[in-house]
């Protein structure tokens, strides 16, 4: 009888010791960031991708996604990265150049132009010292991507400096806040998610965002003429998947594997939705009844004057090197 009794003993165990083992190989990873979730948001939608790879490459990984800021607000995600207390975020990297002021030229005014450009950026030697920031700061970079942006007004159409003198305009980083306050405007400071309630209440009577955002948080609600981005794009954001070094230095190398193969696949997914978020955007505004215009190249090029003497100018005085990471941005062809 003792004997049956400990070999049953023995039995669960054994059974108890499996069973803690294939708990304990799966990881659990949150990605957090501020778009919304399941509303075909593209940023959300690289999260999503690659949380279903990385589970299902069979590695024991499991990426829980929080949207819509649910988990850690906008602005606190890269502090949290670097911390190791979130592990994934789709983040706009200017959010953190209060950090690493460099970062500030991934939303330089003029620097990319168009979405052809923004991707033989992602090889250049630019982009290669921008990483080297980044990796320096503790974060890991999953995926590439830029997003082409605009900038819409309750007032009316924003073609030259003039037109934005004497407004209130939301400003997503420091380098675009510069250009804009050096063309007459008053800046308010705050993250995407917070731009709708803004402009309803009156805070902002205009802003500058991504024209994924322009969508996602219904900004054609409340704004009269947007200037969409075109062959002359003013705005251009550098918005990776990024990753906790000290989360990805924690996983073995297959699941390290599977996360960089599940980047690259949303990386190669958003390249190609970028430029339709653009059309997408301009559809939904004048299905809203909002004016949709562009800019010709010599309003493009009064804007690039006055971020020359504001944007540029700044940036090259407070950044160790910034003036060479600007020409090495404008040098790509």
């Amino acid at each position: 009888m003792k004997s049956i009794r400990g070999a049953g003993l023995f039995a669960a165990c054994v059974l108890a010791f499996v069973s803690g083992s294939v708990a304990a190989a799966t990881v659990v990873l949150r990605a957090s960031h501020q778009f919304p979730g399941g509303k075909g948001d593209v940023r959300d939608e690289m999260v999503q991708m690659i949380a279903r790879d990385a589970k299902a490459a069979n590695v024991g990984l499991d990426v829980q996604v929080y949207p819509g800021a649910s988990l850690f607000k906008a602005n606190e995600q890269w502090n949290a990265l670097v911390n190791g207390q979130l592990d994934i975020s789709s983040f706009p990297l200017d959010y953190a150049s209060g950090k690493v002021r460099a970062f500030g030229a991934t939303l330089m005014p003029g620097l990319v132009r168009n979405h052809e450009r923004a991707k033989r950026l992602n090889d250049s030697p630019f982009m290669k010292e921008i990483r080297a920031k980044i990796d320096k700061a503790g974060v890991v970079v999953l995926s590439d991507a830029w997003l082409a942006g605009a900038v819409a007004s309750k007032k009316g159409c924003v073609r030259t400096p003039a037109d934005i003198k004497g407004l209130k305009i939301r400003s997503a980083g420091p380098t675009f806040a510069a250009m804009w306050q050096a063309a007459g405007a008053s800046i308010v400071s705050i993250p995407s998610n917070e731009v709708y309630n803004a402009l309803q209440t009156g805070v902002a009577d205009a802003t500058d965002t991504s024209s994924g955002s322009f969508v996602s948080f219904r900004i054609y609600e409340q704004v009269k003429c947007i200037t969409a981005p075109g062959e002359n794009a003013l705005w251009f954001m550098y918005e990776p998947v990024l990753m906790s070094k000290k989360s990805f230095d924690r996983l073995d190398k297959k699941q390290q594997d599977a996360l960089l193969a599940a980047g690259r696949k949303a990386q190669e997914y958003f390249a190609k939705e970028a430029p339709g978020l653009d059309n997408e955007m301009i559809k939904v505004f004048k299905d809203h009844n909002v004016e949709v215009v562009t800019l010709t190249p010599a309003e493009y090029d009064e804007w690039i004057k006055v971020a020359q003497k504001s944007s540029y100018e700044e940036f090259a005085k407070e950044v160790p090197d910034g003036k060479k990471l600007i020409d090495d941005a404008l040098s790509v062809k």
